[in-house]
């Protein structure tokens, strides 16, 4: 089967050959290659990163939350038993919250969140109790679970003592508040700083003694059986619970953070794209070389008949091989530096490098996720921006004067 002449002149001039040309040509397609690669290699671990965090924050936080309008809530565990009762629904526990005081062992403090529940329905709410590494799960009476870091921190291990100095001690300054006792009954890891760090979780009454209430709770936890239809539960919560109830999804508590991680990905995109089109612009570079190495060929064929049309095709399909070929290469390339990520961070610690400390990124993996939309739209971006780059020494050779040309042979 013949090959269209176009076609078979740009394969002509992609023949490997011992010339300078060919050096260009290979220079080329590595070029995207790269450009290809990073882009690839990056939005794969920004993505990575958003469903990591989402994991990660779904895993510990609730998928609504609910406040009372103007203060505390005072029937909780009837809004918590409407709640359950709705389709969909798979468990609501009242939560009261405050910022305290703690001292480990060796005077160490640290001022966490104290998070009080009812054992039972913070076992249906959070993922807490499935990621407890050491001792147990347990809230009743004066226990405590904490993060794995903040055990580092204050140097405690399950079965140890912790002293918690209530808030009301700076807020009521003539007042006197005993520090509460607890005993750390478990301890967890569920793979983010911010959680390992700063929250304990216990009892529901002892956390109400630390704030002075003796009653009610400052919101509600809810679980859902899909968090991705937060919008439609909340609509469920709200016509349930009636007008003085606020309901909040999981994203409207951490919209800051999702808003954060969307207009980095964007920005790392739109910086990204900047080495790529240099390297495509190495296509330019060797489309514009062939076309002076060429010259008298290009004034021979048209010469011979050929039209400004076909000329150009055949330079277009130059360009367009290159970056086929080196989008291919890069996409591929990319998906291997991704398969092996995990290997390349070990690695690199045997050379005193921390690629991905969790002190600084919040997680304890180097998370990533190809999406295989994004994948397309970056093959689609090079492919187009080649064809661009290929237009201006195709139309070149394309409007070259034939007798000029030969004077060149």
């Amino acid at each position: 089967m013949l090959l269209p002449f176009p076609l078979f002149l740009a394969l002509k001039y992609l023949r490997p050959k011992r010339s300078f040309i060919s050096v260009v040509t290979v220079i080329s397609v590595v070029g995207v290659l790269l450009g290809v690669a990073i882009l690839v290699i990056v939005l794969s671990v920004m993505t990575g990163f958003d469903e990591m965090w989402r994991e990660k924050i779904l895993s510990f936080k609730p998928h609504l939350t609910v406040y009372a309008r103007g203060g505390p809530l005072r029937e909780e565990m009837d809004a918590c038993r409407r709640l359950e009762a709705l389709d969909g629904f798979r468990g609501a526990s009242p939560v009261v919250m405050a910022r305290v005081l703690l001292r480990g062992s060796e005077g160490r403090m640290a001022a966490p969140l104290v998070l009080g529940l009812v054992e039972e329905g913070a076992r249906r709410v959070t993922r807490v109790a499935d990621a407890t590494k050491s001792g147990e799960f347990r809230l009743e009476g004066e226990q405590a679970v904490m993060g794995i870091d903040m055990a580092a921190q204050l140097g405690l291990k399950v079965g140890d003592q912790v002293l918690v100095y209530s808030p009301l001690n700076v807020i009521r300054r003539d007042e006197l508040y005993l520090p509460q006792e607890l005993t750390v009954s478990g301890i967890y890891d569920m793979g983010m700083r911010d959680y390992d760090e700063g929250f304990i979780l216990t009892s529901i009454e002892v956390a109400r003694e630390l704030v002075g209430m003796d009653e009610g709770a400052h919101m509600l936890y809810v679980m859902t059986d899909d968090p991705f239809r937060f919008d439609q539960y909340a609509e469920r919560a709200r016509e349930a619970l009636g007008p003085d109830y606020v309901v909040r999804t999981w994203k409207d508590e951490d919209r800051l953070t999702f808003a954060a991680l969307s207009h980095e990905k964007t920005m790392m995109f739109v910086l990204l794209v900047f080495i790529t089109i240099v390297a495509i612009f190495c296509v330019t570079n060797t489309l514009i070389v062939i076309t002076v190495q060429k010259t008298s060929e290009i004034g021979l064929f048209k010469a011979l008949g050929f039209s400004s049309r076909q000329i150009m095709s055949a330079f277009i399909w130059h360009g367009w091989i290159q970056c086929l070929v080196g989008t291919a290469c890069g996409i591929g390339s990319g998906l291997l530096v991704l398969h092996n990520l995990g290997r390349i961070v070990r690695w690199l610690r045997v050379f005193h490098v921390e690629a991905f400390p969790k002190e600084i990124y919040g997680l304890d993996a180097l998370p990533w996720s190809t999406s295989p939309g994004e994948v397309a739209r970056i093959a689609l971006f090079v492919i187009v921006f080649c064809t661009l780059s290929s237009f201006l020494p195709a139309y070149r050779a394309a409007r070259m004067d034939p007798v000029e040309a030969l004077r060149h042979e």
